[in-house]
């Protein structure tokens, strides 16, 4: 009989979104005439750009007829999709990658979960806290985590704490951290850091001959000046980081799935005998091996993002989505609550009532006012006592939960 890996007995019994899932599932079923608002998981509403809809088409035509018929791509990407992504997201920001830096992928989420695969399970791990749970558990999965602890943290994870407390801005740990995953702007609370902010932890990464592996996922949102786009906007970062990419909140490709990962030709780990290895290489052989490449048809919608269609059409989406969040911070403070994120960001951070925690705030949201969000603890110990909320909802629905919610906390 063939041996499981046992890391995988050491998870929770379910994913978060799934037991969220089961008991939005049971209020409907127990109130089935009451309308709910769902803010809490963050998918999209808005559909596909035209400019993309229309490339879509124009592949799927192609794939028609012998002549312009494409069967298995590169495993990396296509040239042309790589190229615009070079020339659109890093070049106007001074940033120089090589094309062979470049892997498109089916989605960020994908990627940072099996970014893992390059890495020796014995690596130190540290993660901002809260946390997105993919990086977490795809962790647990590789044997780097741990066992569970009573206070839910796991025995080998460092954890960075980012509360209302410390500005939401993670202290750099004081010893040597192989590992550190950090997302910004930040899923679950929306915050950000400045570039200055950022550039600590590259210095940090740098002199400790560390990895950081940063989440760009929601950089479109960006509005600020001083909030970098990309780590490698910072000095040195080539040398020490990975950049994950995601369409799906940009463009509206959660359904479509389409994202990119930056492993740059300086990034380096070492060898259980001291040999320095390249990551670009490491990762392009993983990525031949396990993985087929995006699809045709869903590249060539991804290169259409940067026609000049194409970008007009995904700022009006984000602008749709940012102004959906000022609604939301805006109804949560004139409630009296307390909330952080929106800016940067499609995420809102909320301080639930002291005698809430984060599963009876949410609860008491869904029995009362038929909004749902996300419990923090989800994301993590110090993500107690908040809940996240977002606002990819239609713009009706967010004007409905505040109508709601500011008649109920009066």
């Amino acid at each position: 009989m063939a041996i499981v890996n046992e890391n995988f007995l050491k998870l929770p019994g379910s994913y978060l979104f799934s037991d969220i899932a089961k008991k939005v599932n049971a209020f409907k079923i127990a109130h089935p005439e009451a309308k709910l608002i769902r803010l809490g998981i963050g998918d999209v509403t808005r559909p596909l750009p035209p400019a993309c809809i229309e490339a879509m088409h124009r592949a799927v035509d192609e794939m028609a007829h012998a002549e312009t018929f494409r069967g298995y791509g590169p495993e990396q990407g296509y040239d042309f999709l790589i190229e615009a992504i070079i020339a659109n997201d890093f070049a106007p920001r001074g940033v120089q990658l090589k094309a062979s830096e470049v892997f498109v992928s089916d989605g960020a989420k994908s990627d940072t979960g099996n970014i893992g695969d390059i890495l020796q399970g014995c690596n130190s791990v540290a993660v901002t806290d809260p946390v997105y749970p993919v990086y977490i558990d795809s962790n647990v999965m590789s044997g780097r985590a741990g066992d569970l602890q009573e206070d839910g943290r796991w025995s080998r994870i460092t954890y960075l704490p980012c509360t209302a407390e410390n500005g939401f801005i993670p202290q750099i740990p004081d010893i040597r951290m192989d590992m550190v995953y950090l997302c910004y702007p930040n899923n679950p609370t929306g915050t950000t850091l400045t570039k200055e902010q950022l550039k600590q932890w590259v210095d940090y990464a740098l002199a400790n001959d560390s990895l950081i592996l940063f989440d760009a996922a929601y950089e479109a949102f960006i509005r600020e000046n001083d909030v970098p786009h990309s780590i490698y906007e910072i000095e040195g970062a080539k040398q020490c980081a990975i950049e994950f990419r995601s369409f799906s909140k940009t463009a509206g490709f959660t359904g479509v799935r389409c994202g990119y990962t930056v492993v740059p030709e300086e990034v380096m780990a070492r060898t259980s005998n001291g040999e320095r290895v390249s990551l670009n290489r490491l990762w392009n052989r993983r990525q031949c091996t396990k993985f087929n490449g995006t699809s045709y048809v869903t590249q060539r919608a991804a290169e259409a993002i940067y026609s000049p269609e194409g970008k007009k059409q995904v700022k009006e989406t984000i602008d749709y989505y940012l102004e959906n969040a000022r609604i939301m911070r805006e109804g949560f403070q004139q409630a009296g609550f307390q909330v952080f994120g929106g800016v940067n960001s499609p995420y809102l951070w909320l301080k639930t009532p002291q005698d809430c925690t984060s599963w009876q705030f949410f609860d008491r949201l869904l029995n009362d006012v038929h909004v749902v969000g996300t419990p923090g603890v989800g994301f993590g110990p110090s993500g107690e006592g908040y809940l996240r909320l977002t606002a990819f909802g239609k713009r009706e629905d967010c004007i409905e939960a505040m109508k709601r919610i500011a008649k109920w906390a009066k």
